[in-house]
């Protein structure tokens, strides 16, 4: 299947196709040179299948993790292009997750003002969403994507088959990004995921999550304001990812944990039950006060305000302006929210009584 993405200046396919990998010298423009850049974390015979299809490959296996998305590890790619003699010719291909995508799509961003980049995402969370949209970015002062650009890869391909060899968790972590989409975006979705198995659905899963972002991004690049919505559940989930002590979860779990307080009190119980079945986690022990911090530096936070995405009922949403106050209240209502639900009663209703 290609699911054609058009913006304002640069159009480009997404194929979604078991088996694709198999196919990549024929998909891509690869008579040239190509930094292929990977982690320790993919199976390296998918790089390698890259490489045998590249006229000259340079092969770059970073550290697994969200370290390695950091200036240093951008300022390592551009140093082996220009010592590989990379003109504006030549191109980046990614293969793996977000952290790899973002990476490698930034350093193609600014290498000579801009080269090719394609992207071949190899973790459900990439495939379904941070390998379409153009966004670039790396981390900075514990901060994430806070140095980064809009720039849109020439070609994604993705083969569900690559996602064989992925640890559950893995999938889970990326379930978390189509729940977010449903949620906002699309009712059936969600009904889907929350009824039916997902592995016999998972296909489904990733072509009916990539049609929400494609209407999204078609219709707001730059973030400037329908995109916003693809936000939900990260203004939390990024604080939470902010927090050192935290690095252990994924980037997928804190945003299924960020969903949580900005979920209606009817909504909520749904989402649990959501999370709880496809092995994401529902409660978190963490400091409420860094958290804060971090999700205040936020790029999204503007004069001690936050616009953040709320939502009473799946496949709708609504916009929200939030002060430090809200926010830290949304963040008491996650840490409290399991043991409430233990106890019969909601985070809201047993805020209010401690307020009372």
């Amino acid at each position: 299947m290609i699911i054609p993405i058009h913006m304002k200046q640069d159009c480009y396919d997404i194929l979604v196709e078991r088996g694709a990998l198999s196919r990549v010298g024929k998909e891509f423009s690869l008579n040239r040179r190509a930094l292929i850049v990977t982690d320790s974390g993919v199976p390296a015979a998918y790089a390698e299948q890259v490489a045998d299809a590249t006229a000259a490959p340079v092969v770059v296996t970073l550290p697994q993790g969200e370290e390695s998305k950091s200036l240093a590890a951008l300022e390592g790619l551009l140093s082996r292009m220009l010592h590989e003699n990379f003109t504006r010719k030549d191109c980046v291909v990614a293969v793996g997750g977000g952290v790899v995508g973002d990476l490698a799509g930034f350093a193609a961003a600014v290498y000579m003002r801009g080269i090719d980049f394609y992207n071949i995402p190899t973790t459900l969370l990439s495939q379904i969403d941070s390998s379409i949209g153009g966004k670039t970015a790396v981390n900075l002062g514990g901060i994430k994507n806070i140095v980064g650009a809009f720039y849109q890869p020439k070609k994604v391909l993705i083969d569900p088959d690559l996602l064989k060899t992925l640890p559950p968790r893995q999938l889970s972590a990326g379930l978390a990004e189509a729940i977010k989409m449903a949620l906002t975006s699309d009712e059936a979705l969600f009904r889907l995921i929350e009824e039916k198995e997902i592995s016999d659905h998972l296909d489904e899963i990733i072509t009916a999550s990539l049609l929400v972002k494609k209407g999204v991004v078609e219709q707001d690049e730059k973030e400037s304001g329908l995109r916003k919505i693809l936000n939900f559940g990260h203004t939390i989930g990024h604080g939470i990812e902010s927090e050192e002590e935290l690095h252990r979860l994924y980037h997928g779990e804190c945003v299924a944990l960020g969903m949580i307080p900005f979920c209606g009190e009817a909504l909520r119980p749904r989402l649990l039950r959501v999370l709880k079945k496809v092995g994401l986690p529902t409660s978190l022990s963490f400091d409420r006060k860094r958290v804060l911090a971090a999700m205040l530096h936020d790029k999204k936070a503007d004069r001690g305000h936050v616009t953040v995405i709320t939502v009473d009922r799946p496949g709708s949403y609504e916009m929200k302006e939030m002060t430090k106050e809200e926010l830290e209240k949304a963040l008491l209502l996650l840490e409290k929210q399991e043991a409430f639900r233990e106890a019969g009663l909601s985070g809201e209703q047993k805020i209010k009584e401690e307020e009372a």
